[in-house]
């Protein structure tokens, strides 16, 4: 795939803390790509030198084939930004803040009207154009936010926490709206703290730390940095232990298991497995052969969070 966004060699210091050391990434054209990193990883100032809203102190950055250096103006002109923080005026209707936004990129008259009719209907606040901010609920100011950020078709979005504080329904519109946006033509990048919504969204993540790159590709491809294996535990029903003994030599040899072994009751049985092993009824069908009843089987992948933890040491907040 081709890079719409390249970083390279990116380093910021404030005073003696260094922000951003080093980091290089790339996002692809078209894709939806998570930008992770705990309090005070690098991300902000890496998303603000890249925005064109502060200064590096080394390496390059292209959008779309421009370098920042050179092209900030055309490449401001490409990015749409929806901030953590709702920025919108609440005195002002959803119409006004829309054509306020879109108008700073030089929309005016009839293009700029239809840009804005088509920005508040695209996430789902047509009906109330004419109201203002200030009596809208939580998640349609967000939902404003996103509108805001986007009435100008930009072909790189940056979407920082765009569901924080929303209700489910929003967070369902909003999830559905930014899946639109990528299949549209638009390149994301997205920051969340909340990991099952980048593992529903997300094409590939980035995870950085200390203003570095700690791991990088799409979720299975972040897994297998950290581990390949998962668990299958097994709740057995009163084993026999010759049974029991047969069933274990059998398992320890099948393809895929990594390792076997018991509780101290005989009563759990937990299988270490290949990741990317999908089907376990090899192993049902050994403990079946020797007449071993269970009474409840559990799969314990390893998910983006227990990544995270293992890459960085420390929770996303």
């Amino acid at each position: 795939m081709d890079a719409f966004v390249t970083v390279q060699n990116l380093k910021k210091k404030f005073g003696e803390l260094v922000a951003v050391d080093n980091l290089n990434f790339e996002v692809f054209a078209g894709e939806i790509f998570g930008f992770l990193g705990p309090n005070g990883a690098g991300k902000s100032t890496t998303l603000n030198i890249l925005t064109g809203l502060l200064a590096c102190d080394q390496g390059e950055i292209t959008v779309a084939g421009l370098d920042l250096a050179h092209d900030a103006r055309r490449i401001k002109a490409l990015i749409g930004i929806v901030p953590q923080d709702v920025a919108v005026f609440e005195s002002l209707t959803a119409r006004e803040n829309v054509a306020y936004y879109a108008g700073l990129y030089g929309l005016a008259g009839a293009r700029l009207k239809a840009a804005v009719a088509e920005a508040l209907a695209f996430v789902g606040l047509a009906e109330h154009a004419k109201q203002r901010a200030g009596k809208m609920s939580g998640g349609m100011k967000r939902r404003l936010n996103i509108a805001c950020g986007i009435a100008h078709n930009p072909k790189l979005i940056v979407l920082d926490e765009p569901t924080v504080g929303v209700d489910a329904q929003s967070r369902e519109h909003i999830m559905g709206s930014i899946r639109t946006l990528r299949d549209r033509g638009a390149t994301i990048i997205y920051t969340s703290h909340y990991m099952p919504e980048v593992q529903e969204i997300c094409d590939r993540i980035a995870i950085i730390d200390h203003g570095k790159l700690v791991g990088s590709g799409t979720e299975e491809e972040l897994l297998e940095v950290v581990t390949d294996i998962k668990t299958v535990t097994e709740q057995l029903r009163a084993p026999n232990a010759t049974q029991l003994e047969q069933a274990l030599a059998k398992l320890s040899v099948l393809p895929d298991v990594r390792h076997v072994a018991l509780d101290e009751d005989a009563s759990l049985l937990r299988i270490d497995v290949a990741l990317g092993l999908d089907d376990i009824t090899p192993l049902l069908a050994v403990l079946l052969e020797q007449g071993i009843r269970t009474e409840a089987i559990n799969s314990e992948a390893p998910d983006l969070e227990t990544t995270f933890l293992a890459l960085t040491g420390r929770e996303l907040r």
